[in-house]
């Protein structure tokens, strides 16, 4: 999921390219706090509301440890959502212009480095102290390290990495439109594309197809795309209509998830009507931002808030319960909680500092050298002598022309015409 960084305003293009686009110059403070927000709410829902996480961590029922809060994080794991909503925002503005190669630079440098050492640190925690969850096999953790867990169906070290698979899909889709060159109409139609085929491919017999395209989340990115276009071009029809029909499936899908995670991750009934609320709420705040009216919104914190949301997300969980499981009853479970959650935002901001920006700074420099290898010739081949250069062509004197009587006699460069 998600989570990514880099939520600065394109600088303008020029006028062939930028095909009406209003200059954006600073930076999207608020989309960087609402990060934050989106991986507390799933934190919130982690600590609360999931019957087996809480009864592991807290001893007790969702409902016995947090009478009235367990009624709000049930509806946590939403955040996702957002989350996904998010990503299609940033990854549409922050791909404009790039290549391919360059696109895929930045997310292996984005995401890698903290998700390493977040699968390092969860495994040592867990096996050092495995009272809420036994420690993963040495193959599954060396697989978590490719992130292809997921589609090989090898267990997560932490249950959250299932979000990045997700992404990952995302990506793999949206390469298709950055290796044609990112533009407003082909965007757009993109953006209507996948809709259409991730609604009729739910009911094909083709899995590929179904996992490619997924369906349930399609609606998410694609309004965070739009939403982007909405904030670079200002809106139209067709963009309008396109964040309509994302909004419309986004609706469904999220009325079918309320359902099913109700009946299996938390032995409840939740609401199809909070869940519609809450699914209009993240389109009317990212359609403020989108819009500009959170643009006198720069308060620095926000940005460090943003940079500290994908070690949090990363961390939270297993952590997280080991830790409350830990100082359950040195106090009040309120307190407790607020506790636990400082020291996870406390451990991502070290996890940043000590471990990703290192790693991103030295993966970055490998990357560039390989990418620019990538051209060369075989370089375990036996060097070829150079041909020889091709003797200079001899020119012929030009005789001058002869003067007639009576005309005078042209200049040096009179009837020379350029080689071009």
């Amino acid at each position: 999921m998600t989570l990514l960084p880099g939520l600065r305003r394109p600088e303008p293009a020029a006028p062939a390219e930028q095909g009406g686009a209003r200059p954006r110059t600073n930076r999207l403070a608020a989309l960087d706090g609402l990060r934050l927000v989106a991986a507390l709410i799933v934190s919130l829902y982690h600590y609360t509301g999931y019957t087996r996480g809480v009864e592991d961590s807290w001893g007790v029922k969702p409902e016995t440890a947090f009478p009235t809060l367990h009624h709000v994080g049930q509806y946590g794991w939403m955040g996702v959502q957002l989350f996904f909503m998010i990503s299609g925002f940033v990854i549409c503005m922050s791909c404009w212009g790039r290549t391919p190669g360059a696109f895929f630079q930045s997310r292996i440098i984005r995401l890698f480095p903290a998700y390493w050492a977040a699968v390092l640190i969860t495994t040592a925690v867990i096996t050092i102290w495995p009272v809420v969850r036994n420690p993963k096999s040495w193959h599954d953790v060396v697989l978590n390290l490719t992130m292809l867990q997921a589609p090989i169906g090898a267990p997560h070290v932490d249950a959250v990495y299932w979000t990045l698979w997700n992404e990952a899909l995302f990506y793999l889709l949206f390469t298709v439109v950055v290796w044609r060159g990112l533009t407003l109409r082909r965007t757009v139609i993109f953006g209507y594309s996948w809709l259409l085929a991730s609604a009729i491919s739910f009911q094909t017999d083709f899995p590929l197809l179904k996992v490619l395209l997924q369906a349930e989340y399609a609606p998410f990115f694609v309004a965070g795309i739009t939403l982007y276009l909405i904030h670079r071009f200002g809106p139209d029809m067709l963009l309008w209509g396109l964040l309509a029909a994302s909004f419309a499936m986004a609706q469904y899908w999220t009325f079918r998830r309320v359902g099913y995670v109700g009946r299996t991750h938390l032995d409840a009934q939740l609401s199809g009507t909070v869940g519609a609320i809450l699914v209009t709420l993240f389109f009317l705040i990212l359609l403020a931002i989108a819009l500009g009216y959170t643009s006198r919104i720069q308060w620095r914190w926000l940005t460090t808030a943003g940079l500290l949301t994908y070690p949090f997300y990363l961390l939270h969980e297993n952590i997280g319960w080991t830790i409350i499981y830990g100082i359950r009853d040195f106090a009040p479970r309120p307190v407790v909680l607020a506790v636990v959650i400082a020291i996870m935002l406390v451990s991502a901001y070290l996890l940043h500092r000590l471990f990703e920006k290192p790693i991103a700074r030295i993966l970055k420099t490998k990357l560039a050298a390989a990418a620019g290898s990538l051209g060369r010739g075989d370089r375990y081949a036996s060097a070829r002598p150079a041909a020889p250069a091709a003797p200079a062509a001899e020119v012929a004197p030009v005789s001058p022309a002869p003067v007639i009587p009576g005309q005078r006699a042209s200049t040096e460069n009179e009837g020379v015409t350029a080689v071009r």
